[in-house]
C-alpha cells in the first residue's frame, strides 16, 4: 500500500453510502469509531453511482491535494495507488487506472464492453477505453469538475474534457469478491446512451442523413414505379408496400425517441435540482 512517505499523514478514506438500505452506514461508522482517518458521508435518498461519486469528490476537494476514487467491490487494484501518486508527484493531475486485460470476464461481458467504447467513440464521445471510476484527480482538477454544472452526470466524459495533463497506470483487475455487476448489458447500454446524449448530437445528425438517403432511395423508387406504370407491367406490391411502411415506420419511431432523449436531457437541465442530498455525515464535524 501507499507508505506515509507517499502521502501526508493527515490523509483519510472517504466512504460514500448511497443511500442505501441495508447496514452500510452502521459498518461506515464502525470503521471510523475504530480508525479516525476513516470518514463517510450519506446521502438521502439514491441517486446512482455517479452522483454518490461526485458527491464524494466535492466533499473533500478542499481538503486534499489529490483525491484517488475506488469502488467498493474490490475488483479495482488499490496497490495502483502507489503508481497514481508517484505519476501525480511528477506532473499529472489526472491519472486513470486502466484494466490491462479482461481475463476475468464472460466472453459477452468483454464483447460488449468493447462495444460500449467503440459505440461511445464511434458518436463522438471522448472516453479512456477500459476505463471505468478509478483515477487520481489532483485538487484543480476536482475544482474545475466541480464547475461543471450539469444534472446528467457521466464522469468519463467529463474528465477527459478538462484538458489537464494526464497518465495512465495499468493494473489487473480481480474477480468480484461479493455480489454482482451493477453494470448489466441493459443498464450499460442506458448508460452509454446517457453519456452519448450528453455530450453529441450526432445521433441526430446521423438520423437526418439516414433520412436524406432515403429521400435519394424513395426518389429512386418513384421513377422505377413510374416507368413501371407507363409500361404497363405495374405489379401488385402489396407485400413490398407492407414492409416499406412497417420498416419507416420503426425508423420514424427511433427517430422521435432520440430526439426525446435530448429533450428529456434539456427538461432535467433546466429544472437545475441538486444532483443529490447529503443525509449524514461522519468525521467531517470539524
Amino acid at each position: 500500500m501507499v507508505s506515509l512517505g507517499d502521502i501526508d499523514s493527515e490523509s483519510f478514506v472517504m466512504c460514500c453510502d448511497d443511500g442505501s438500505k441495508d447496514a452500510t452506514w452502521e459498518v461506515i461508522n464502525r470503521l471510523h469509531a475504530a480508525d479516525r482517518r476513516v470518514k463517510g458521508l450519506s446521502l438521502a435518498h439514491n441517486r446512482g453511482h455517479q452522483n454518490v461519486l461526485m458527491a464524494g469528490l466535492m466533499t473533500v476537494k478542499e481538503m486534499c491535494d489529490a483525491a484517488i476514487s475506488i469502488d467498493a467491490d474490490l475488483q479495482d487494484d488499490p496497490e495502483a495507488i502507489v503508481e497514481m501518486v508517484a505519476k501525480f508527484r511528477v506532473g499529472s493531475e489526472i491519472v486513470y487506472g486502466v484494466r490491462s486485460d479482461r481475463s476475468t470476464d464472460t466472453r459477452f461481458k468483454r464483447l460488449t464492453a468493447r462495444g460500449f467504447y467503440s459505440f461511445q467513440n464511434a458518436m463522438g464521445l471522448e472516453t479512456v477505453y477500459d476505463h471505468a471510476d478509478y483515477r487520481l484527480m489532483s485538487r484543480r482538477a476536482l475544482e474545475m469538475l466541480g464547475s461543471y454544472g450539469e444534472r446528467n452526470l457521466f464522469l468519463r466524459g467529463i474528465v477527459p474534457q478538462l484538458g489537464l495533463s494526464t497518465s495512465k497506470v495499468m493494473y489487473k483487475r480481480n474477480v468480484r469478491a461479493a455480489g454482482e455487476s451493477k453494470y448489466p448489458f441493459v443498464k450499460m447500454l442506458n448508460f452509454s446512451v446517457d453519456g452519448i446524449t450528453s455530450f453529441t448530437s450526432k445521433p441526430i445528425r446521423f438520423i437526418f442523413l439516414i433520412g436524406m438517403l432515403f429521400l435519394v432511395l424513395d426518389l429512386i423508387v418513384g421513377i422505377w414505379v413510374l416507368c413501371a406504370f407507363f409500361s404497363g407491367h405495374t405489379i401488385s406490391g402489396w407485400s413490398s408496400l407492407m414492409l416499406s411502411i412497417w420498416f419507416l415506420g420503426s425508423l420514424v419511431l427511433i427517430s422521435i425517441g432520440v430526439v426525446g432523449e435530448y429533450v428529456g436531457k434539456i427538461f432535467t437541465e433546466v429544472k437545475g435540482r441538486p444532483i443529490y442530498a447529503i443525509s449524514e455525515t461522519v468525521g467531517l464535524e470539524s
